[in-house]
C-alpha cells in the first residue's frame, strides 16, 4: 500500500531532481590545483554507488545501435537495482565510514583548542548524519525517473501508445481491462521502496491529465509479488540467501581482502596530503582517506552535496573505482567460485520467460513455488520488471558468459586502465539496469542500422506484427547495448547490431548451468587458500576436484 508520507516522499525527491545543481566551490590551495572539483566527473567514479547515468549506447562497443527496418522490440525484460542507498554494514562501506566520522568526532571534542585547517577546517565541527542501507530520496527519485524513462523507451511502442500519452493506461482503446502487469521484488526495504517508486513513474498516477491528489488507485494497475530476502529462502533476486558458501567469508568475499592490499597503494600522497592540515595528535590512515571519498559518494547520494568530494586528485577517484571493481570481480564474477551459481537463477527464469514456460522444479536460486503459476510468474506479459540488487546483475552477466567482462581489474597498477572493461559505475550504478529486448522482424537476416532511430510509434521502420516471425535477443546495460557475440561458445557470432536470434541465443545458455556447478559451488566443502584472490580466476565456479572451469 501507499502510504501518505510515501507519497510525500517521493513527490520530495522528484522535487530535488529538479532543482538547480548544488555547485562545489573549490576550498583549496593553489598548490592543489589538481584536485578534481567538477562533481559530474567526480560522480562517474563511485562504481556501484555512482549516480544513473546511461551509457552510450555503442559504450561496449557494439557501432550499430539503430534498429533494422521491418523489425520492433515485442517484449521487454528488466532487472532493475536499486537507487541510492545509505552505507550497508560491511567493514569497507558503512563500518569503515563510521569508524572515522567517529575518530574525528571524538578527537574535536576532546581538544577543542586545536583545529584542523585549510581545505579540512570543516571537520572541526563535522557530525556524521547518514543511516544505513536503505533507499534515500534522491534514490526514489532516481527510480521514479527509471519508470518514466521505461515507459517512454518501451512502453510506448509496446502498448501502441496513442498521442500525448504519457503512462501506462490499463485499458484497451475498446475500454476492456488489460491484464494487470507483474512486478517482483525483494522484501528488503530499499528493494521494495524501489518498486515502489518506479511504478510511480511508469503508471504515472501523480501526472495524470485530470490530478489526483490522493494519488487512490497508485497501485490498482499492476500486481506485486515480494519474494522474501535475509533468511535462507530461494530467491533469485537475492540468490546468496540461498548460497551457503557465499556466505563463507574466505569464499565469499574474496575480493574484500584485495580492496584493503590496494587502498594504500593509490591514497599514500592523498593521505600524507591530509595529514598536513590535521592538528597535532591526530594521523590519518590510508583507510581514514577511503572513508573520506566513501562518505564524498554516499552524502552527494543523500542530500546532494558534500565538504569531502574536492579533496582528491582524478586518478585517486579511478584508484577508488578500481577498489569497487576488485571487490565485485572477485566477489561475484569470474573471480568468484559463486559467481555464475548466484547469476544462474535469473537466467533460468529469463530463458523460461522466453520460452513461455513455467518452472515447476527448482536446481538452483529458483524458487519454484513462485515460478510454477500465471499469477506469480505470467507468460507472454509485454513487459517483466524485476527489482534486486547490483550484485545479482554482476552474477547474471557472468551466467551468461558475457566474456565482455571476464577482464580482472588490477591488484597493483594505479592508476587503472580507464579502458578496462569490468567498470562497476558503467555496469551496475545506483538504479542500474539490465534490459533484454526481444525484437520481432519481418526478415532473418535484416540489415544493420548504424545510428540511433527513435521509434515515435511501432510501424514507423515498416514493422507488421502480423509478419515479424523472426525473434531476436539485444540486450542493453544501462542503455549501452551489450555484445552478445562475446557469450562464449559463438552462438550469437555474425551480427555487429548486438542482436542475436532467439534459437541461437538459447543455444548459448545450454549449458550454463552444468557450468554454474551450483550444487558444489553453493553447498560443497572446499576451501580457498590464500586470504584474497591473488588475482585468481575461478571462472566463476568451482568443480568437485576444485579445477577451474
Amino acid at each position: 500500500m501507499y502510504s501518505a508520507f510515501n507519497i510525500l516522499a517521493v513527490s520530495l525527491a522528484i522535487s530535488l531532481v529538479h532543482a538547480s545543481p548544488v555547485k562545489i566551490v573549490a576550498r583549496l590551495a593553489s598548490d592543489d590545483a589538481q584536485l578534481l572539483t567538477d562533481l559530474t566527473t567526480i560522480s562517474g567514479y563511485w562504481g556501484q554507488i555512482s549516480p544513473y547515468s546511461d551509457n552510450a549506447e555503442d559504450y561496449f562497443g557494439v557501432q550499430y545501435v539503430g534498429l533494422p527496418s521491418g523489425c520492433q522490440i515485442e517484449q521487454v525484460h528488466t532487472l532493475q537495482r536499486h537507487a541510492n542507498r545509505f552505507p550497508t554494514g560491511s567493514e569497507e562501506d558503512g563500518i569503515n565510514d563510521e569508524t572515522f566520522a567517529t575518530k574525528v568526532l571524538n578527537f574535536t571534542k576532546a581538544n577543542p583548542s586545536t583545529s584542523f585547517s585549510g581545505p579540512l577546517a570543516f571537520l572541526n565541527s563535522y557530525e556524521y548524519i547518514m543511516g544505513e542501507s536503505y533507499l534515500t530520496g534522491l534514490g526514489a527519485s532516481a527510480e521514479f525517473m527509471a519508470g518514466v524513462q521505461f515507459w517512454n523507451r518501451y512502453g510506448r511502442t509496446l502498448y501502441n501508445a496513442s498521442v500525448a500519452q504519457v503512462a501506462y493506461n490499463a485499458s484497451y482503446a475498446n475500454g476492456t481491462a488489460r491484464p494487470k502487469p507483474v512486478l517482483r521484488t525483494t522484501g528488503q526495504s530499499r528493494i521494495e521502496n524501489s518498486q515502489i517508486s518506479w511504478a510511480l513513474g511508469f503508471f504515472g498516477p501523480s501526472f495524470q491529465l485530470v490530478p489526483d491528489a490522493t494519488v487512490a488507485n497508485a497501485t490498482s494497475d499492476f500486481d506485486v509479488v515480494i519474494i522474501p530476502e535475509g533468511g535462507t529462502e530461494n530467491n533469485t533476486l537475492a540468490s546468496y540467501d540461498s548460497c551457503s558458501n557465499d556466505n563463507i567469508e574466505a569464499i565469499g568475499y574474496i575480493g574484500d581482502s584485495d580492496v584493503y592490499t590496494y587502498i594504500p597503494i593509490y591514497l599514500a600522497n592523498a593521505t600524507a596530503r591530509m595529514n598536513q592540515y590535521a592538528p597535532a595528535g591526530f594521523q590519518f590512515t590510508t583507510n581514514d582517506t577511503y572513508a573520506m571519498q566513501s562518505i564524498c559518494a554516499y552524502e552527494t547520494g543523500y542530500i546532494g552535496m558534500s565538504d569531502f568530494c574536492t579533496l582528491f586528485t582524478e586518478d585517486e577517484w579511478a584508484g577508488f573505482e578500481n577498489t569497487l571493481d576488485i571487490e565485485y570481480y572477485f566477489d561475484y564474477s569470474y573471480g568468484n567460485p559463486t559467481g555464475r551459481a548466484q547469476g544462474i537463477g535469473y537466467v533460468q527464469e529469463l530463458i523460461a520467460r522466453l520460452q513461455n514456460q513455467f518452472i515447476t522444479s527448482s536446481n538452483s536460486s529458483v524458487n519454484s513455488t513462485y515460478d510454477d503459476n500465471s499469477a506469480q510468474f505470467p507468460l507472454g506479459q509485454p513487459f517483466y520488471a524485476d527489482f534486486s540488487h547490483d550484485d545479482i546483475i554482476v552474477s547474471v552477466l557472468t551466467a551468461l558468459s558475457m566474456d565482455y567482462f571476464r577482464e580482472a581489474p588490477t591488484l597493483t597498477q594505479f592508476p587503472p586502465d580507464p579502458n578496462r572493461h569490468f567498470i562497476l559505475s558503467h555496469m551496475t550504478p545506483f538504479a542500474g539496469r539490465l534490459i533484454t529486448e526481444v525484437i520481432g522482424c519481418s526478415s532473418p537476416d535484416p540489415a544493420p542500422v548504424q545510428n540511433h532511430r527513435t521509434q515515435y510509434y511501432p510501424t514507423q521502420y515498416g514493422y507488421d506484427a502480423s509478419n515479424a516471425s523472426n525473434k531476436f535477443i539485444r540486450m542493453r546495460l544501462n542503455n549501452g547495448i551489450l555484445p552478445l557475440n562475446t557469450i562464449r561458445g559463438g552462438a550469437c557470432d555474425g551480427r555487429i547490431d548486438g542482436m542475436c536470434t532467439m534459437g541461437s541465443f538459447l543455444q548459448s545458455q545450454e549449458g550454463a548451468f552444468a557450468l554454474s556447478n551450483y550444487d558444489f559451488a553453493c553447498f560443497g566443502n572446499f576451501t580457498i587458500d590464500n586470504v584474497g584472490s591473488q588475482g585468481q580466476d575461478y571462472d566463476g565456479t568451482i568443480s568437485a576436484t576444485g579445477n577451474v572451469q
